[in-house]
């Protein structure tokens, strides 16, 4: 029964894939025969590094912002306080330059944003998995006086 399922819907595919193949001009085997795309060839990166108190989150783009990939610690499997530590942060480093490294990415510009434990060691890491620093800039958010604080309880 499911022999019989199978052969139908081969026909059904082979008719669909002929019928395609001679509207555009082309024969049955130039239409079987798929094109693999290929995948652009960037050089020139940005990273960009958010380390907070509970988490790290790295982001490796091309030069127009185009996320090319991404990780953080949450993401790798640690939980609670492991994740903001540096050891988790050289993993998701290493878990991010292996889904970037089929685009051929050797140069980054790194930004920095936080002020997590995980910032020095996912630098280090960076640098330590084949990829040449051009520049690193810190843009932690600062206040400029911010806020009103709260007032002094009185018991």
């Amino acid at each position: 029964m499911t022999e019989e399922k199978k052969a139908i819907t081969e026909i059904k595919i082979e008719t669909d894939v002929k019928s395609d193949a001679l509207e555009a001009g082309k024969t049955a085997e130039e239409a079987k025969k798929k094109v693999k795309k290929a995948k652009k060839q960037i050089l020139k990166g940005r990273a960009v590094i958010k380390c907070t108190y509970n988490n790290t989150i790295v982001s490796i783009a091309d030069s127009n912002g185009n996320i090319l990939g991404w990780a953080s610690s949450g993401l790798m499997g640690f939980k609670g306080a492991k994740k903001a530590t540096p050891y988790a942060a050289t993993q998701v480093v290493g878990s991010v330059s292996e889904k970037v490294r089929k685009y051929g990415v050797r140069e980054l510009e790194v930004f920095v944003k936080g002020v997590g434990s995980g910032r020095e060691a996912s630098i280090r890491a960076l640098a330590n998995n084949g990829f040449d620093l051009l520049t690193i800039k810190d843009e932690t958010p600062i206040p400029h006086n911010g806020c009103r604080p709260k007032k002094p309880r009185r018991v």
